[in-house]
């Protein structure tokens, strides 16, 4: 991956440069975000990406707890 583009931290989608939302958090990390419903999901109603399907982060079958 180029230094161009960098992926959501939310559904793993590309962000190109001079587009998308950076994020920084008071403990120095960054994460970048490629639309407003990925910032929403992730900082607002911090949902799990692994859990909906529209990410390519999505675990077919489900998340298993121990």
């Amino acid at each position: 991956m180029s230094l161009l583009v960098k992926p959501c931290s939310f559904c793993d989608r590309p962000v190109a440069k001079g587009s998308g939302t950076m994020f920084a958090k008071n403990d120095g990390t960054v994460l970048w975000f490629c639309s407003a419903k990925c910032k929403k999901n992730a900082l607002v109603l911090k949902r799990d990406p692994r859990k909906l399907k529209w990410t390519k982060k999505h675990v077919k079958g489900g998340i298993r707890k121990n």
